[in-house]
C-alpha cells in the first residue's frame, strides 16, 4: 500500500494497512507480560491495544483507585476513592457522546458514511458515497454508529468489500435481506446498544466472523446459530439478561479466546465451558453467582479471569489447575478464607479481593513470587503475614478499611513497592521500616490514629505523594520537607497548629490539604511555596492573610471556608492567577471593591457569611463562571441586584437559602447561565426575559413545599375537622385548642405547630414526600376535599416554576 492510501477517506471509510491481520488474542499476553505496568496504566482491562478496535470500553467499579497515575489525582479534589476494572474491549467509553477512544487514531477515526438527508433512517448509501466506495477497493473498516438504521445496509456490503462493521447505536434487529456471499468477508461486527432481544439468527451467515460485540443489548440467551462460527476469536455479550450458558455446542467455539459476559444473571457455569481450551480471558463480573464453577478450573490457557460482583463465598481446590492465571479479579464477593490451593498458581500477577470478608490471608503468600498487585481492601483483616516479604516483585499493596494495627517488619524487603495504602485501620504508629522502601512513590494512612510520623522518612526520595488525612498528629512531620520529589501532601483533620520554617524547602509541592487543623494563622512560610497550585486551609482558625502571598504566582485554588474572617482580605486580590476561591463559612459582611484584581477568578464561594446586602463587588468580576452566596447560615438576602448582568459567563449562580422575593429583571442578560439554584426562598413569579436563558438546563426555585402545605391546612381546617384529622394521623395531642376557639389567627397558629412537631417526630421514619402523602391521605379520609383541591393546584404550581 502506498503512503496515501493510509489515510482518513472523507466519506465514511476508514483503511489501513495496519488493519490487515489485526492484533487479536495472539498479541493479548504482552499485558500480563514481566513489563506490564500496573501502576502507570489507563485502566487495569484495556488489553487489546493493538486491535483494529473503535475504542475500549471504559471499566466499571471493581476496586479502588489505587492504580490511579499520580497525575491524574492532581487533576481531582479528593473527596472519595473510584474505582476499576471492566474486561470488555471492543467497546468505547460510556460517556452520554458515545466518543471513540483514541485506542485507533488520534482524530476523526472514521469518517461516516453519507445518507440521504431525507430520510436518515435508510440503509442505503448515497449515489455519491456508492461512487466513492467502488473507487476504493481496498477499503474494509465502515462506521455507521448512531445513524438511525433499522435495517442491515446490505446494499452498503454489495458495493463494498468489509471487513470491520460497526453498527452501533442503531435500531438493527435482524440481518434479513443479506447475499450470504456478501457476508462472508465480515470479521469484525459491533452491534452494541441496538435493543436487540435475541442475536439475529443469520450470524451463522457469517463464516469468518471473528469478534463479535453486542453488549447492551436485550439478549436473553446465546443461540445454537451462534455457536457454529468457528472462526470466532472475541466475544461480547456484556449488559445484557443471559441467564445461562448453552450445556452443549461451545466446544464448536474452539478458537475462542476472549469471552466477556459481564453484568448479566448468570446463576451457574455449566460442565460444557471447560470445552474451550484456548480461552485466555473471561469476563463473568456482576452476575449472580454464588459458587466458583469447578469447570472454570480446567481452562488451560486461562491467563485472566474477573467474577468482580458475585457471590461466590469460597474456592474451590481445583482452583490450582489454573497453572497459566495471572489476573484473578474477585472484588465485591463473600469471600471469608482463600483455600491454601489459591497458592499454587505460580504466575499470579494482579489479585484483586477487595470488599469480601477474609479475616486472614495465609503465610503461603509467599508463593507468589511474581505477584505485582495485591489489593485487600474492605475485609476483617487484622494482621498481614510477615512472608509476604517474599512478594519481592510487589509494586502496589492496598490495605485500607480493615483491622490492621501494624504492618509486617519485613516489609522493607519489598524493594518494588511503589504504592502502599494502609487507609482507615487500626495503625497507631508508622513503622520505620517503611523509609527502606526505596521506590515508593506514594504512601496513604489515612483514617488510623498515628500520631507522628518518624524522621526517616526523609530516605524515600522517590515519594511523590502522601496522604495522612485524619490521624492524631500534633506537628508537622519535617521528614517530608527534605523529600525531593513530594508533589502532594494531605493532612485534613489532625492537630496541627504550627507549619515549620522547613516546608519553605518544598518548594516542587503543587498540592496541600491542611483542612480542619489547629492553625491559628496563615503561616509566612506556606508563602514561599512558589510553584504551589492547591491550597486548602479550611477549618482552621485563620483570621488574616500576610501580604507574602502574593509570592505565591502559581496558586489556582484556595480555600480558606470555615475560618475566623470577619473582613474580606484584601491581600488575596494579589493573586492574579487565582481561579478558585472558597471562602465560605466566615463572617464576612462585605467584599473589598479590590476583588476586581483577581482576573482569573472562575470559581467563587461565599456562602454562609454574613453579608446584610448582596456584595455588588463581586459584579466586577466578568471571567466568574461559578457564584454561591446560598446562606444555609448566616443572614438572609433579600434581593438580588441589576449588576448581576455584567458577568456575562456565569454560568451556575447559586442563590438558594436566602430572603429573596423575586428575580432581577434583567435576569436573561446572562447568556452563558446554564444552572439557576433559588430554593428555600420567596420567590412567586419569574420576569419575561427568563425565556432568553436559552443555555439554561436546571433550574430550582422550589420552596419548602411541605411547610406550605402544612399552612394550607391550619388556614382552612376546621377545628373539629382537625381533630378528626389528628386521629387519622396519629397525632399526639397536645394542649387543647378548644380554649382559643374565638381567636383565629392563635388556632392556626397552633395547628401549624401541631403539624411541625408531628414532621419531628416523624422525620426520621419518613421522606417530605411521604408524611405529604399521608397528610392527603388523612384529609381524604375526612372528607376535606376543598383543602386537598388547594394543596393540588400548590404543588402543581411548585413543578410548574421548576420547569
Amino acid at each position: 500500500m502506498s503512503e496515501d492510501e493510509n489515510k482518513v477517506e472523507p466519506e465514511g471509510v476508514f483503511r489501513s494497512e495496519s488493519l490487515e491481520e489485526p492484533g487479536f488474542i495472539e498479541e493479548a499476553p504482552e499485558f500480563l507480560d514481566e513489563s506490564f505496568p500496573y501502576l502507570g496504566r489507563r485502566e487495569s482491562n484495556q488489553i487489546y491495544e493493538e486491535n483494529p478496535l473503535k475504542g475500549l470500553e471504559q471499566p466499571t467499579a471493581s476496586s479502588s483507585s489505587l492504580l490511579n497515575t499520580d497525575e491524574e489525582k492532581k487533576k481531582t479534589i479528593p473527596f472519595s476513592d473510584t474505582s476499576i476494572d471492566d474486561v470488555t474491549p471492543l467497546s468505547k467509553p460510556e460517556s452520554p457522546q458515545g466518543s471513540v477512544s483514541s485506542e485507533m487514531v488520534e482524530t476523526e477515526d472514521y469518517a461516516q458514511v453519507i445518507f440521504p438527508s431525507e430520510d436518515k433512517g435508510s440503509p442505503q448509501a448515497s449515489e455519491e458515497s456508492e461512487k466513492e466506495l467502488d473507487s476504493e477497493e481496498d477499503n474494509f473498516t465502515v462506521n455507521l454508529e448512531a445513524k438511525g438504521l433499522q435495517e442491515f445496509p446490505v446494499d452498503l456490503l454489495r458495493v463494498q468489500y468489509v471487513k470491520y462493521l460497526y453498527l452501533d447505536k442503531n435500531q438493527i434487529k435482524t440481518f434479513q435481506g443479506a447475499d450470504p456471499g456478501d457476508l462472508l468477508g465480515l470479521e469484525i461486527l459491533s452491534l452494541q446498544e441496538n435493543g436487540l432481544p435475541l442475536i439475529p439468527l443469520e450470524i451463522q451467515l457469517l463464516h469468518n466472523l471473528r469478534i463479535l460485540n453486542a453488549s447492551y443489548n436485550q439478549i436473553s440467551y446465546i443461540p445454537k446459530e451462534l455457536l457454529q462460527l468457528g472462526n470466532m476469536r472475541q466475544l461480547f455479550l456484556n449488559s445484557n439478561y443471559i441467564e445461562d450458558l448453552p450445556s452443549s455446542g461451545l466446544e464448536n467455539l474452539a478458537n475462542l479466546e476472549t469471552l466477556s459476559l459481564g453484568k448479566n444473571k448468570l446463576a451457574h457455569i455449566p460442565e460444557s465451558l471447560s470445552s474451550l481450551k484456548n480461552l485466555q480471558i473471561l469476563n463473568l463480573e456482576y452476575n449472580h453467582l454464588t459458587i466458583f464453577s469447578k469447570s472454570l478450573c480446567f481452562l488451560p490457557k486461562l491467563a485472566s479471569l474477573n467474577l468482580t460482583g458475585n457471590m461466590i463465598g469460597s474456592l474451590p481446590k481445583e482452583v490450582r489447575e489454573l497453572k497459566n492465571l495471572e489476573q484473578l479479579l474477585m472484588d465485591h464477593n463473600k469471600l471469608t478464607f482463600l483455600s491454601v490451593e489459591i497458592f499454587q498458581l505460580p504466575k499470579i500477577k494482579e489479585l484483586q479481593l477487595a470488599d469480601n470478608k477474609l479475616e486472614a490471608i495465609s503465610p503461603k503468600i509467599e508463593n507468589f513470587r511474581e505477584l505485582r498487585l495485591l489489593n485487600l481492601d474492605k475485609n476483617l483483616l487484622t494482621n498481614i503475614p510477615k512472608k509476604i516479604s517474599h512478594c519481592v516483585m510487589l509494586e502496589c499493596l492496598s490495605l485500607s478499611d480493615n483491622n490492621i494495627e501494624e504492618l509486617p517488619r519485613k516489609i522493607h524487603r519489598l524493594k518494588n513497592l511503589r504504592q502502599l495504602h494502609v487507609n482507615r485501620n487500626k495503625m497507631i504508629k508508622m513503622a520505620e521500616e517503611i523509609s527502606h522502601l526505596s521506590n515508593i512513590d506514594s504512601l496513604e494512612f489515612s483514617g488510623n490514629q498515628i500520631t507522628h510520623v518518624p524522621i526517616e522518612i526523609k530516605n524515600c526520595r522517590k515519594i511523590t505523594r502522601v496522604e495522612l488525612n485524619y490521624n492524631n498528629i500534633m506537628y508537622f512531620p519535617v521528614g517530608l520537607c527534605a523529600l525531593p520529589s513530594l508533589d502532594y501532601l494531605s493532612f485534613n483533620g489532625n492537630y496541627i497548629s504550627e507549619i515549620p520554617m522547613d516546608i519553605s524547602f518544598s518548594k516542587q509541592l503543587l498540592h496541600l490539604e491542611l483542612n480542619r487543623n489547629k492553625l491559628p494563622i496563615f503561616s509566612e512560610h506556606i508563602c514561599s511555596l512558589t510553584n504551589l497550585e492547591y491550597l486548602d486551609l479550611g477549618r482552621n482558625q485563620i483570621k488574616t492573610i500576610p501580604p507574602c502571598i502574593s509570592a505565591m504566582v502559581s496558586l489556582h485554588v484556595l480555600i480558606l471556608a470555615g475560618n475566623k474572617f470577619a473582613i474580606f482580605p484584601k491581600e488575596l486580590c494579589a493573586l492574579k492567577n487565582l481561579q478558585v476561591l472558597d471562602i465560605s463559612e466566615n463572617q464576612l459582611q462585605k467584599i473589598t471593591s479590590e476583588i476586581s484584581k483577581l482576573k482569573g477568578i472562575q470559581k467563587l464561594n461565599l456562602s454562609s457569611n454574613q453579608f446584610i446586602h448582596f456584595p455588588l463587588e463581586v459584579c466586577q468580576l466578568p471571567t466568574l463562571e461559578e457564584l454561591n452566596i446560598s446562606q444555609t447560615s448566616g443572614k438572609k438576602l433579600t434581593r438580588i441586584p441589576e449588576d448581576l448582568c455584567y458577568m456575562t459567563q456565569l454560568k451556575t449562580l447559586d442563590i438558594s437559602n436566602n430572603a429573596i422575593k423575586e428575580i432581577p429583571r434583567n435576569i436573561g442578560e446572562l447568556s452563558s447561565l446554564i444552572s439557576l439554584l433559588a430554593y428555600n426562598n420567596q420567590i412567586s413569579t419569574l420576569p419575561p426575559s427568563f425565556l432568553s436563558l436559552k443555555v439554561l438546563q436546571h433550574l430550582d426555585i422550589r420552596e419548602k413545599i411541605l411547610e406550605k402545605i402544612f399552612n394550607v391546612v391550619a388556614n382552612n381546617i376546621s377545628e373539629i375537622n382537625f381533630e378528626f384529622l389528628q386521629q387519622k394521623l396519629n397525632m399526639k395531642s397536645s394542649e387543647s385548642i378548644s380554649s382559643v376557639r374565638n381567636t383565629t389567627p392563635l388556632l392556626n397558629e397552633r395547628i401549624y405547630q401541631a403539624f411541625v412537631k408531628w414532621k419531628a417526630d416523624q422525620n426520621v421514619l419518613l421522606t417530605a414526600t411521604a408524611l405529604r402523602d399521608q397528610l392527603v391521605r388523612g384529609l381524604n379520609m375526612i372528607g376535606a376535599y376543598d383543602i386537598m383541591d388547594k394543596i393540588t393546584a400548590l404543588n402543581l404550581y411548585t413543578s410548574a416554576i421548576k420547569l
